[in-house]
């Protein structure tokens, strides 16, 4: 996509983090945003600020664990717009935990939003781009975890963003088998200075877990991720290297290309045949 001015844009979890910044990017482009978040008071402030740079945006209460709640949200973009050319699912949550000791409810919950959100977007709304028959683009939130073994801590996170990557080059090439005018990346982002590790504040009532004590093994993993989230790239400059990406047609964006020789590391360990490695402090 060269052309985005005057397109339209749906951006999941688009009200903080790399999604606000991606709608922002948007609006200075010149597209139509569609905003999809799961706080409505978060929605309206993101979207009055965005309106205040002189953008045309439209606000959705979205759960996008829910197929109900992305089908209403295509529907409204519809409604409101006529088309869809660019969609970015993006809503995704930090829970962590070892694969026995996180819980159900976090497994639930992580699985729901940081995978079923995005089969749902791309179910929803690749046969809609296809249907118009123009120029699109999908780009699909992972992350660095998707590309390495992520540590023993953030089990359920790390397996649904490696799902993510996987239902991405799925995607990417059903989309090229048609010669399809759809184009397809997946963000995998490093430490951006976002709130994701601080996510229990959106946990639905119905998912949540009773009070624990962390232990001092866990409690040094989750400082050390507050640290180095903290410490993190601005989401804006992520936002630059999604839309680099978007008129490129570049598939993979990695945003900390340093952080590719864990990938490396990774590669090298299964191709000699050996055990997983920690690529991260325990």
């Amino acid at each position: 996509m060269n052309s985005l001015k005057d397109q339209v844009a749906i951006v999941t979890g688009g009200t903080r983090g790399i999604g606000r910044a991606i709608a922002e990017r948007c609006v200075r482009e010149g597209m139509r945003v569609v905003l999809a978040g799961i706080n409505e008071t978060n929605l309206a402030k993101a979207e009055s600020e965005l309106k205040g740079l002189g953008g045309t945006v439209l606000s959705v209460g979205t759960d996008v664990s829910k197929r109900i709640d992305v089908e209403k949200l295509a529907r409204k973009a519809l409604d409101a717009f006529g088309a869809v050319h660019l969609l970015v699912n993006n809503a995704g949550i930090g829970v962590g935990g070892s694969p026995w000791e996180a819980t159900w409810n976090d497994w639930e919950w992580v699985i729901g939003v940081d995978l079923w959100g995005v089969i749902h977007g791309v179910k929803v709304f690749t046969p809609l781009m296809l249907a118009q028959n123009t120029e699109c683009h999908i780009v699909n939130t992972s992350s660095i975890a998707g590309l390495f073994v992520g540590g023993a801590m953030i089990a359920p996170y790390s397996t649904a963003k490696h799902a993510v990557v996987a239902l991405s080059e799925s995607l990417y090439l059903a989309l090229e088998a048609r010669k399809a005018p759809i184009k397809v990346s997946v963000l995998c982002p490093g430490f951006v200075k976002t709130n994701i590790v601080n996510t229990e504040r959106n946990r639905p009532l119905g998912l949540r877990n009773e009070p624990a004590t962390r232990s001092p093994q866990e409690q040094a993993f989750w400082d050390y991720m507050n640290a180095r989230t903290e410490a993190g790239m601005p989401p804006l400059q992520v936002a630059d290297q999604v839309f680099e990406a978007i008129r490129q047609e570049r598939f993979y964006v990695v945003t900390e290309p340093e952080l590719m020789e864990s990938v490396r590391l990774r590669m090298d360990s299964l191709l000699s045949g050996g055990n997983p490695q920690p690529l991260t402090p325990p």
